[in-house]
Protein backbone atom coordinates (compact mmCIF):
# COMPACT_ATOMS: atom_id res chain seq x y z
CA UNK A 1 0.00 0.00 0.00
CA UNK A 2 1.30 3.44 -0.88
CA UNK A 3 2.23 5.79 1.92
CA UNK A 4 -0.20 8.37 3.26
CA UNK A 5 2.39 10.86 4.43
CA UNK A 6 4.09 13.29 2.09
CA UNK A 7 7.43 11.95 0.85
CA UNK A 8 10.72 13.81 1.25
CA UNK A 9 10.70 14.46 -2.49
CA UNK A 10 7.20 15.91 -2.30
CA UNK A 11 8.29 18.25 0.49
CA UNK A 12 11.24 19.43 -1.59
CA UNK A 13 9.08 19.95 -4.67
CA UNK A 14 6.14 21.53 -2.91
CA UNK A 15 5.33 24.81 -4.60
CA UNK A 16 8.47 24.95 -6.70
CA UNK A 17 8.67 25.96 -10.35
CA UNK A 18 11.35 23.96 -12.09
CA UNK A 19 14.16 26.20 -13.33
CA UNK A 20 15.54 25.99 -16.82
CA UNK A 21 12.36 24.68 -18.44
CA UNK A 22 9.94 26.44 -20.82
CA UNK A 23 7.76 29.06 -19.17
CA UNK A 24 7.79 32.48 -17.60
CA UNK A 25 9.97 33.30 -14.64
CA UNK A 26 8.23 33.65 -11.30
CA UNK A 27 8.69 37.43 -11.51
CA UNK A 28 7.32 37.63 -15.04
CA UNK A 29 4.35 35.50 -14.11
CA UNK A 30 3.63 37.67 -11.08
CA UNK A 31 3.82 40.81 -13.22
CA UNK A 32 1.43 39.34 -15.79
CA UNK A 33 -1.07 38.47 -13.08
CA UNK A 34 -0.79 41.92 -11.55
CA UNK A 35 -1.33 43.58 -14.90
CA UNK A 36 -4.49 41.55 -15.43
CA UNK A 37 -3.24 39.82 -18.60
CA UNK A 38 -4.22 36.37 -17.31
CA UNK A 39 -7.63 36.25 -18.91
CA UNK A 40 -8.03 32.69 -20.12
CA UNK A 41 -7.97 29.16 -18.76
CA UNK A 42 -4.99 27.10 -17.67
CA UNK A 43 -4.36 23.65 -19.14
CA UNK A 44 -2.36 21.31 -16.89
CA UNK A 45 -0.36 18.72 -18.88
CA UNK A 46 1.45 15.81 -17.22
CA UNK A 47 4.86 14.99 -18.72
CA UNK A 48 5.47 11.30 -18.11
CA UNK A 49 9.25 11.24 -18.73
CA UNK A 50 10.11 14.56 -17.05
CA UNK A 51 8.21 14.18 -13.74
CA UNK A 52 6.64 17.56 -14.39
CA UNK A 53 3.36 19.26 -15.17
CA UNK A 54 3.32 22.03 -17.79
CA UNK A 55 0.79 24.84 -17.34
CA UNK A 56 -0.50 26.43 -20.55
CA UNK A 57 -2.32 29.77 -20.76
CA UNK A 58 -5.09 29.06 -23.28
CA UNK A 59 -5.25 32.69 -24.41
CA UNK A 60 -1.62 32.90 -25.51
CA UNK A 61 -1.23 29.12 -25.93
CA UNK A 62 2.16 29.31 -24.25
CA UNK A 63 3.62 27.44 -21.30
CA UNK A 64 3.62 29.85 -18.36
CA UNK A 65 5.18 27.55 -15.79
CA UNK A 66 6.46 24.01 -15.32
CA UNK A 67 5.93 22.26 -11.98
CA UNK A 68 7.95 19.40 -10.55
CA UNK A 69 5.81 16.52 -9.28
CA UNK A 70 6.19 12.83 -8.44
CA UNK A 71 7.65 10.14 -10.65
CA UNK A 72 5.99 9.32 -13.98
CA UNK A 73 2.88 11.52 -13.78
CA UNK A 74 0.04 10.30 -15.97
CA UNK A 75 -3.60 10.89 -15.03
CA UNK A 76 -4.50 14.44 -13.95
CA UNK A 77 -7.85 15.83 -12.87
CA UNK A 78 -9.26 18.75 -10.89
CA UNK A 79 -11.58 18.76 -7.92
CA UNK A 80 -15.13 19.83 -8.73
CA UNK A 81 -14.58 23.13 -6.90
CA UNK A 82 -11.33 23.64 -8.90
CA UNK A 83 -9.20 24.21 -5.80
CA UNK A 84 -7.07 21.06 -6.07
CA UNK A 85 -5.20 19.25 -8.80
CA UNK A 86 -4.88 15.46 -8.50
CA UNK A 87 -1.85 13.81 -10.10
CA UNK A 88 -1.29 10.08 -10.61
CA UNK A 89 2.43 9.74 -9.82
CA UNK A 90 2.60 6.19 -11.14
CA UNK A 91 6.18 5.26 -10.25
CA UNK A 92 5.83 6.92 -6.83
CA UNK A 93 2.77 4.70 -6.16
CA UNK A 94 0.75 7.66 -4.97
CA UNK A 95 -1.74 10.33 -5.93
CA UNK A 96 -0.47 13.81 -5.18
CA UNK A 97 -2.89 16.58 -4.30
CA UNK A 98 -1.78 20.08 -5.30
CA UNK A 99 -3.20 23.41 -4.16
CA UNK A 100 -3.82 25.32 -7.40
CA UNK A 101 -3.58 28.66 -5.61
CA UNK A 102 0.15 28.28 -4.89
CA UNK A 103 1.25 25.04 -6.64
CA UNK A 104 2.17 23.38 -3.35
CA UNK A 105 1.69 19.66 -2.72
CA UNK A 106 -0.84 19.53 0.12
CA UNK A 107 -0.63 15.78 0.75
CA UNK A 108 -0.43 12.39 -0.91
CA UNK A 109 -3.18 9.79 -1.07
CA UNK A 110 -2.72 6.02 -0.65
CA UNK A 111 -3.43 4.97 -4.20
CA UNK A 112 -2.28 1.37 -4.45
CA UNK A 113 0.54 0.37 -6.77
CA UNK A 114 1.07 2.01 -10.16
CA UNK A 115 -1.94 4.34 -10.33
CA UNK A 116 -2.59 5.28 -13.95
CA UNK A 117 -6.01 6.82 -14.41
CA UNK A 118 -8.65 7.93 -11.94
CA UNK A 119 -12.06 9.54 -11.74
CA UNK A 120 -13.59 11.74 -9.05
CA UNK A 121 -17.10 10.96 -7.84
CA UNK A 122 -19.66 13.81 -8.09
CA UNK A 123 -19.56 14.02 -4.29
CA UNK A 124 -16.08 15.58 -4.70
CA UNK A 125 -14.82 13.23 -2.02
CA UNK A 126 -14.28 9.72 -3.36
CA UNK A 127 -11.53 9.09 -5.88
CA UNK A 128 -11.63 5.90 -7.95
CA UNK A 129 -8.15 4.80 -9.04
CA UNK A 130 -7.03 2.09 -11.49
CA UNK A 131 -3.99 0.14 -10.24
CA UNK A 132 -2.47 -1.46 -13.31
CA UNK A 133 0.06 -3.75 -11.58
CA UNK A 134 -2.29 -5.01 -8.85
CA UNK A 135 -5.45 -5.77 -10.87
CA UNK A 136 -7.51 -3.73 -8.42
CA UNK A 137 -9.43 -0.48 -8.23
CA UNK A 138 -8.75 1.58 -5.13
CA UNK A 139 -11.36 3.92 -3.68
CA UNK A 140 -9.91 6.71 -1.52
CA UNK A 141 -11.66 9.25 0.69
CA UNK A 142 -9.78 12.46 -0.13
CA UNK A 143 -10.87 14.17 3.09
CA UNK A 144 -9.78 11.46 5.54
CA UNK A 145 -6.95 10.22 3.25
CA UNK A 146 -8.10 6.67 3.89
CA UNK A 147 -8.72 3.74 1.56
CA UNK A 148 -12.46 3.04 1.54
CA UNK A 149 -12.28 -0.08 -0.60
CA UNK A 150 -10.08 -2.12 -2.89
CA UNK A 151 -11.99 -3.98 -5.58
CA UNK A 152 -10.59 -6.91 -7.55
CA UNK A 153 -10.95 -6.32 -11.28
CA UNK A 154 -9.40 -7.76 -14.45
CA UNK A 155 -5.75 -7.86 -15.45
CA UNK A 156 -4.05 -4.51 -16.12
CA UNK A 157 -6.83 -2.06 -15.26
CA UNK A 158 -6.32 1.37 -16.81
CA UNK A 159 -9.39 3.35 -17.81
CA UNK A 160 -11.65 4.81 -15.13
CA UNK A 161 -14.93 6.72 -15.30
CA UNK A 162 -17.74 7.65 -12.93
CA UNK A 163 -21.26 8.32 -14.23
CA UNK A 164 -22.59 11.85 -13.88
CA UNK A 165 -25.29 10.61 -11.50
CA UNK A 166 -22.62 8.91 -9.39
CA UNK A 167 -24.22 5.45 -9.49
CA UNK A 168 -21.48 3.61 -11.35
CA UNK A 169 -17.72 3.58 -11.60
CA UNK A 170 -16.19 1.87 -14.61
CA UNK A 171 -12.79 0.19 -14.81
CA UNK A 172 -11.38 -1.07 -18.11
CA UNK A 173 -8.93 -3.99 -17.91
CA UNK A 174 -6.48 -4.12 -20.80
CA UNK A 175 -5.64 -7.83 -20.71
CA UNK A 176 -9.08 -9.11 -19.66
CA UNK A 177 -10.72 -6.98 -22.38
CA UNK A 178 -13.56 -5.96 -20.08
CA UNK A 179 -15.36 -2.95 -18.71
CA UNK A 180 -16.21 -3.64 -15.07
CA UNK A 181 -19.31 -1.95 -13.59
CA UNK A 182 -18.90 -0.98 -9.94
CA UNK A 183 -21.90 -0.01 -7.83
CA UNK A 184 -20.61 3.02 -5.91
CA UNK A 185 -22.91 2.38 -2.93
CA UNK A 186 -21.74 -1.19 -2.30
CA UNK A 187 -18.29 -0.76 -3.90
CA UNK A 188 -18.77 -4.08 -5.66
CA UNK A 189 -18.80 -5.25 -9.27
CA UNK A 190 -22.32 -5.79 -10.57
CA UNK A 191 -21.56 -6.54 -14.23
CA UNK A 192 -18.78 -7.02 -16.78
CA UNK A 193 -18.99 -6.11 -20.46
CA UNK A 194 -16.60 -7.83 -22.89
CA UNK A 195 -15.14 -5.39 -25.43
CA UNK A 196 -12.43 -5.52 -28.08
CA UNK A 197 -8.75 -6.04 -27.33
CA UNK A 198 -6.91 -3.76 -24.89
CA UNK A 199 -9.57 -1.31 -23.68
CA UNK A 200 -8.04 1.97 -22.63
CA UNK A 201 -10.48 4.78 -21.87
CA UNK A 202 -14.11 4.94 -20.72
CA UNK A 203 -16.49 7.90 -20.99
CA UNK A 204 -20.18 8.31 -20.15
CA UNK A 205 -22.36 10.42 -22.41
CA UNK A 206 -23.75 13.54 -20.68
CA UNK A 207 -27.14 11.86 -20.08
CA UNK A 208 -25.47 8.66 -18.75
CA UNK A 209 -27.45 6.58 -21.24
CA UNK A 210 -24.32 5.32 -22.98
CA UNK A 211 -20.83 4.26 -21.96
CA UNK A 212 -18.11 4.54 -24.60
CA UNK A 213 -15.00 2.31 -24.30
CA UNK A 214 -11.98 2.63 -26.59
CA UNK A 215 -10.04 -0.52 -27.52
CA UNK A 216 -6.46 0.27 -28.50
CA UNK A 217 -5.49 -2.99 -30.24
CA UNK A 218 -9.03 -3.83 -31.34
CA UNK A 219 -9.14 -0.50 -33.15
CA UNK A 220 -12.73 0.25 -32.14
CA UNK A 221 -14.90 2.19 -29.72
CA UNK A 222 -17.72 0.17 -28.15
CA UNK A 223 -20.94 2.05 -27.43
CA UNK A 224 -22.68 0.37 -24.49
CA UNK A 225 -26.26 0.81 -23.27
CA UNK A 226 -26.00 1.60 -19.55
CA UNK A 227 -29.34 -0.04 -18.74
CA UNK A 228 -28.63 -3.40 -20.39
CA UNK A 229 -24.80 -3.06 -20.21
CA UNK A 230 -24.65 -4.53 -23.68
CA UNK A 231 -22.85 -3.18 -26.75
CA UNK A 232 -25.25 -1.53 -29.17
CA UNK A 233 -22.70 -0.42 -31.75
CA UNK A 234 -18.98 -0.43 -32.49
CA UNK A 235 -17.28 2.53 -34.13
CA UNK A 236 -14.33 1.72 -36.39
CA UNK A 237 -11.89 4.00 -38.18
CA UNK A 238 -10.18 4.22 -41.55
CA UNK A 239 -7.64 6.87 -42.52
CA UNK A 240 -6.21 7.04 -46.06
CA UNK A 241 -2.48 6.33 -46.01
CA UNK A 242 -2.51 4.99 -42.43
CA UNK A 243 -2.27 1.24 -41.83
CA UNK A 244 -4.92 -0.42 -39.70
CA UNK A 245 -2.45 -1.48 -37.00
CA UNK A 246 -1.51 2.17 -36.41
CA UNK A 247 -5.11 3.17 -35.66
CA UNK A 248 -5.24 2.68 -31.90
CA UNK A 249 -8.12 4.44 -30.09
CA UNK A 250 -7.15 5.66 -26.62
CA UNK A 251 -8.41 8.87 -24.95
CA UNK A 252 -11.89 10.26 -25.65
CA UNK A 253 -13.78 13.51 -25.06
CA UNK A 254 -17.53 14.04 -25.53
CA UNK A 255 -19.02 17.53 -25.72
CA UNK A 256 -21.44 18.60 -22.99
CA UNK A 257 -24.39 18.50 -25.38
CA UNK A 258 -23.39 15.06 -26.66
CA UNK A 259 -23.34 16.14 -30.30
CA UNK A 260 -19.64 15.48 -30.91
CA UNK A 261 -17.07 12.99 -29.65
CA UNK A 262 -13.33 13.16 -30.19
CA UNK A 263 -11.25 9.97 -30.24
CA UNK A 264 -7.44 10.04 -29.97
CA UNK A 265 -6.01 7.44 -32.35
CA UNK A 266 -2.53 7.01 -30.86
CA UNK A 267 0.24 6.30 -33.42
CA UNK A 268 -2.14 7.16 -36.27
CA UNK A 269 -1.40 10.77 -35.22
CA UNK A 270 -5.01 11.79 -35.81
CA UNK A 271 -8.09 12.62 -33.75
CA UNK A 272 -11.35 11.18 -35.08
CA UNK A 273 -14.47 13.34 -34.88
CA UNK A 274 -17.67 11.35 -34.35
CA UNK A 275 -21.29 12.53 -34.63
CA UNK A 276 -22.74 11.80 -31.19
CA UNK A 277 -26.19 10.96 -32.56
CA UNK A 278 -25.50 8.96 -35.73
CA UNK A 279 -22.20 7.57 -34.36
CA UNK A 280 -20.62 8.17 -37.76
CA UNK A 281 -17.04 9.39 -38.16
CA UNK A 282 -17.28 12.80 -39.81
CA UNK A 283 -13.64 13.90 -39.88
CA UNK A 284 -10.03 13.15 -38.97
CA UNK A 285 -7.70 15.85 -37.66
CA UNK A 286 -3.93 15.52 -37.98
CA UNK A 287 -2.14 16.27 -34.70
CA UNK A 288 1.24 15.40 -33.13
CA UNK A 289 2.85 12.01 -32.84
CA UNK A 290 1.07 9.36 -30.74
CA UNK A 291 -1.83 11.36 -29.40
CA UNK A 292 -2.93 10.13 -25.97
CA UNK A 293 -5.53 12.20 -24.14
CA UNK A 294 -7.54 15.39 -24.63
CA UNK A 295 -9.49 18.09 -22.80
CA UNK A 296 -12.13 20.56 -23.95
CA UNK A 297 -12.23 24.14 -22.72
CA UNK A 298 -15.31 25.08 -20.64
CA UNK A 299 -16.78 26.89 -23.66
CA UNK A 300 -16.24 23.73 -25.73
CA UNK A 301 -14.57 25.83 -28.42
CA UNK A 302 -11.04 24.43 -28.18
CA UNK A 303 -9.66 20.92 -27.74
CA UNK A 304 -6.18 20.30 -26.31
CA UNK A 305 -4.46 17.01 -27.19
CA UNK A 306 -1.34 15.48 -25.60
CA UNK A 307 1.06 14.02 -28.16
CA UNK A 308 3.46 11.71 -26.37
CA UNK A 309 6.20 10.99 -28.88
CA UNK A 310 6.46 14.51 -30.32
CA UNK A 311 6.40 16.06 -26.84
CA UNK A 312 3.78 18.66 -27.63
CA UNK A 313 0.14 19.68 -27.37
CA UNK A 314 -2.09 20.39 -30.35
CA UNK A 315 -4.83 23.02 -30.10
CA UNK A 316 -7.91 22.20 -32.19
CA UNK A 317 -10.61 24.72 -33.06
CA UNK A 318 -13.90 22.87 -32.52
CA UNK A 319 -15.99 25.04 -34.85
CA UNK A 320 -13.75 24.49 -37.88
CA UNK A 321 -12.34 21.10 -36.76
CA UNK A 322 -8.87 22.36 -37.64
CA UNK A 323 -5.60 22.13 -35.73
CA UNK A 324 -4.45 25.71 -35.21
CA UNK A 325 -1.34 25.55 -33.02
CA UNK A 326 1.29 23.22 -31.57
CA UNK A 327 2.72 23.91 -28.12
CA UNK A 328 5.99 22.32 -27.01
CA UNK A 329 5.83 20.90 -23.47
CA UNK A 330 7.88 18.24 -21.65
CA UNK A 331 8.81 14.71 -22.65
CA UNK A 332 5.94 12.33 -23.29
CA UNK A 333 2.92 14.44 -22.34
CA UNK A 334 0.16 12.09 -21.21
CA UNK A 335 -2.81 13.63 -19.40
CA UNK A 336 -4.47 17.04 -19.57
CA UNK A 337 -7.13 18.89 -17.57
CA UNK A 338 -8.30 22.50 -17.72
CA UNK A 339 -8.73 25.03 -14.90
CA UNK A 340 -11.42 27.59 -15.79
CA UNK A 341 -10.54 31.27 -15.94
CA UNK A 342 -12.63 32.14 -12.86
CA UNK A 343 -10.50 29.85 -10.68
CA UNK A 344 -7.04 30.97 -11.80
CA UNK A 345 -5.24 32.44 -8.77
CA UNK A 346 -4.85 36.21 -8.95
Amino acid sequence: MARCMMTDKARRLSGRIRPGLPGLSVLALAMSVTSGSVSAHWAYVSNEKDDTVSVIDTETNEVVKTLEVGERPRGVTLSHDFTRLFICASDSDTVQVMDVSNDSILFELPSGEDPEQFALHPDNRHLYIANEDDAIATVVDIETHEVVSQIDVGVEPEGMAVSHDGKYAIVTSETSNMAHWINTETQSIVANTLVDQRPRDAEFTPDDKQLWVSSEIGGTVSVIDTETREITQKISFEIPGVTRDQIQPVGMEITDDGTLAFIALGPANHVAVVNGESLEVIDYILVGRRVWHMALTPEQDKLYTTNGVSGDVTVIDVASLKAEKTIKVGRYPWGVTILPKAHIPQ
